[in-house]
């Protein structure tokens, strides 16, 4: 049994598994969005979320601890830059794992890990979307109102003038030439 195991391998020796979550997590915060595994991108959302967390507090020794997990001078600097100012006000959950189809070689699942901030796609969803409103504790004159609301529209609706039919145009065979 796995219990109090929280430490996926990956099938890995410990010093192996520490560089290739290292590299994924620079290569992450340099592209955006990665393509891998979904085991490894799990177990690289464990990793590199704290180290996103420890961008906010940019201190020399915050500094000093990113970049003993990253070992790459650019990548701590964009990361402390970029990254840290876009993600300031949000309380966790930098990254989201959206799961892809299988590999074709060996049919592995694989995933694309992006951070949040950086997808346009869905911030702009977020952006626009509206507060919905709970359903719960609602009057009876609403009901009653209701409808008579389905009532109006729908006396608007033939009202309304019906649209005309299209003209059929005239066709060379039509006219005998």
């Amino acid at each position: 049994m796995r219990h109090g195991k929280k430490v996926n391998h990956l099938g890995r020796t410990d010093s192996h598994r520490k560089a290739m979550l290292a590299n994924m997590a620079s290569s992450l915060i340099k592209h955006k969005r990665i393509s891998t595994t979904l085991a490894k991108a799990k177990a690289l959302r464990m990793y590199v979320e704290p180290i996103i967390t420890k961008s906010k507090n940019d201190t020399t020794h915050s500094r000093r601890i990113v970049f003993s997990y990253l070992q790459d001078k650019e990548t701590v600097t964009e990361l402390f830059r970029d990254i840290a100012a876009k993600v300031a006000n949000r309380p966790g959950g930098y990254t989201r794992i959206i799961k892809l189809n299988n590999r074709l070689g060996d049919n592995a699942e694989m995933a694309l890990i992006e951070l949040v901030d950086y997808n346009e796609v869905y911030g702009k969803e977020a952006d626009t979307a509206e507060k919905k409103t709970t359903r719960r504790g609602r009057s009876k004159a609403k009901k009653s109102d209701a409808p008579a609301a389905k009532a109006e529209k729908a006396e608007e609706v033939t009202e309304e003038a019906a649209p005309e039919a299209p003209v059929a145009e005239e066709t060379k065979e039509d006219k005998g030439e």
